[in-house]
């Protein structure tokens, strides 16, 4: 039988490797490595990284796809079902071709295989399918928001009150709870500006962890205008931008 381990790698900084993420590593065959393109070629290098750091006496080999991209300007919806099925063909053929009967596969996750990711349900899609057969382990990671938190030393939650966790998509359509902590991610309409109440603080971090780390904090009203700012200069320097914050009601 094949296994499949699903490793949540953390938000950036190699640190945030578990000591069960480390285990997992160290019994992984083959990493199914998923190419996001040139201007995103630090996620492969992290990846990499990890595994020479904490793979000890252990021959392993990587195995690469171009990952299936989300096709942009249709229903959102039907677009992200669109590229869970490219997603799950790749994954199948890795798996059939790269995958001996009796080996271990790794998907190296970014953040935590649980929050705003595909894999397990793919996984689990592939298997409903018949045809791949493969048990498959899941070991959580450390996510932006866990490291958004720390890096602004500050709790996610006030005393007694709960914690909303959503999409900028969802806050720029107005469908949040009436919350006072807010975590957005996946926001690429800087969609805090939607946001009514001026007083309202906002922690927001982006490349998390990683050596081009930005930080920025203060009342919506004062730090808008310049987290967009610099959202677009970082987007522009590195081509791609992973970003987090948190709202906070006054």
């Amino acid at each position: 039988m094949k296994r499949l381990l699903v490793i949540g790698i953390g938000a950036g900084n190699p640190d945030y490797i578990t000591m069960q993420a480390v285990k997992a590593l160290n019994r992984v065959d083959v990493f199914f490595l998923m190419d996001k393109g040139q201007s995103k070629d630090k996620l492969i290098d992290l990846r990499r990284e990890i595994c020479e750091r904490y793979i000890t006496d252990r021959t392993y080999r990587f195995a690469e796809a171009h990952s299936p991209e989300r096709e942009r300007g249709v229903d959102y919806s039907a677009s992200v079902d669109d590229l869970n099925r490219a997603k799950q063909q790749t994954f199948e053929r890795l798996i059939n071709d790269e995958l001996a009967d009796g080996q271990c596969g790794g998907f190296l996750v970014w953040g935590d295989p649980a929050l705003y990711d595909s894999t397990i349900r793919i996984l689990q899609a592939i298997l409903a399918s018949g045809r791949c057969e493969f048990e498959f382990e899941v070991i959580p990671g450390i996510t932006s928001v866990q490291a958004l938190a720390a890096q602004h030393k500050v709790p996610l939650n006030t005393i007694g009150r709960s914690i909303e966790i959503t999409t900028g998509r969802r806050l720029a359509a107005g469908q949040v709870s009436d919350t006072d902590s807010l975590v957005v991610m996946l926001d690429a309409e800087d969609s805090y500006h939607q946001v009514a109440d001026q007083e309202t603080e906002i922690y927001w971090g982006a490349y998390l962890g990683t050596p081009d780390e930005i930080l920025i904090h203060g009342k919506l009203g004062d730090v808008a205008d310049e987290i967009e700012r610099v959202r677009k200069a970082a987007r522009a320097e590195h081509g791609w931008i992973m970003d987090t914050y948190l709202l906070r009601k006054p």
